[in-house]
């Protein structure tokens, strides 16, 4: 028989465990959150009939206790769970949280309770029918006993796991910042600059997307650095003032982005040995510069 668990929080993931974990199998005691309101709203997509906004009422049997609120209360929430007697021991306390070690749960440990985290490298959307969690990445980390049981979760949901060091979670979520928000942000410089170069906004991605999503399959098949093409691989330090020049005058916002990766990209083709250590430093004269 599978476990029985909680969730406090009903935000997006919240939701998605509440139902997905119960169609794998896992009895779902309750949800809490601040609101009743919403914590009815949540407890229909759920299909339970047990929600509070007293946390405790529905964390004191459950074998597992997802903490699922935003990220700035979840050691308080867990605080005050603990303060209320609201773990049973032995039970498992996860947060899903990919920026905060587990050891922000640390008060459960009071009530004889194992913590962890697992953070599911995915973005939910309010109004998913699939399972969200099918073929993701979920991060795990936190006590043994919680790792085997999160992984056990993550397995059951349909996940792949990955074990992270504790110490080091901060450094995995800014490798997903960078890997994902950045991401967004500079397609969104790309597009600005197509933009001015007289290409229709409508088109933009037509024209960008083959470039984009080759370059992803290089460095899937061949890593970063054997990935990397351009003026600055070659060494073109005219092509990169010309760049410099143009982008100064019309899009003035993007330079110091353009001029700060173009500084790493010049590291990236040394390390690659497309270019010697001298033209490496005149790029990284004009770059740093800016013309």
């Amino acid at each position: 028989m599978k476990p029985s668990f909680a969730i406090v929080g009903c935000g997006k993931v919240g939701k998605a465990l509440g139902k997905h974990l119960q169609s794998a199998g896992y009895s779902l005691i309750g949800i809490s959150t601040q609101s009743m309101d919403s914590a009815e709203k949540a407890a229909h997509i759920t299909g339970t009939d047990n929600f509070t906004s007293r946390s405790w009422e529905i964390t004191q049997t459950a074998d597992i206790v997802f903490i699922t609120t935003p990220d700035s209360v979840i050691e308080d929430v867990c605080t005050q769970i603990s303060q209320k007697k609201g773990f049973k021991k032995d039970a498992t306390v996860l947060h899903c949280s990919g920026a905060h070690p587990s050891t922000i749960l640390s008060s459960a440990r009071q009530s004889g309770a194992v913590i962890g985290s697992m953070h599911p490298l995915q973005s939910f959307s309010a109004d998913s029918s699939g399972n969200s969690f099918q073929g993701i990445i979920i991060s795990i980390e936190g006590d043994e006993k919680a790792v085997t049981i999160a992984t056990q979760i993550a397995n059951d949901l349909g996940s792949n796991c990955l074990t992270i060091k504790t110490d080091n979670k901060v450094l995995y979520h800014a490798a997903a910042v960078v890997a994902c928000n950045y991401l967004v942000a500079l397609q969104d410089a790309a597009f600005k600059l197509m933009k001015k170069a007289g290409i229709s906004e409508k088109d933009v991605f037509a024209v960008l997307s083959p470039l984009i999503f080759g370059t992803l399959s290089n460095i899937e098949k061949s890593g970063t650095i054997k990935s990397l093409t351009g003026p600055i691989a070659r060494g073109d330090i005219e092509t990169i003032t010309r760049h410099i020049k143009g982008i100064k005058k019309e899009a003035p916002e993007i330079l110091n982005m353009y001029n700060t990766l173009g500084q790493y990209t010049v590291n990236l083709a040394k390390e690659g040995g497309t270019i010697t250590d001298a033209r490496a430093k005149e790029l990284n004269k004009v770059l740093g510069q800016g013309i």
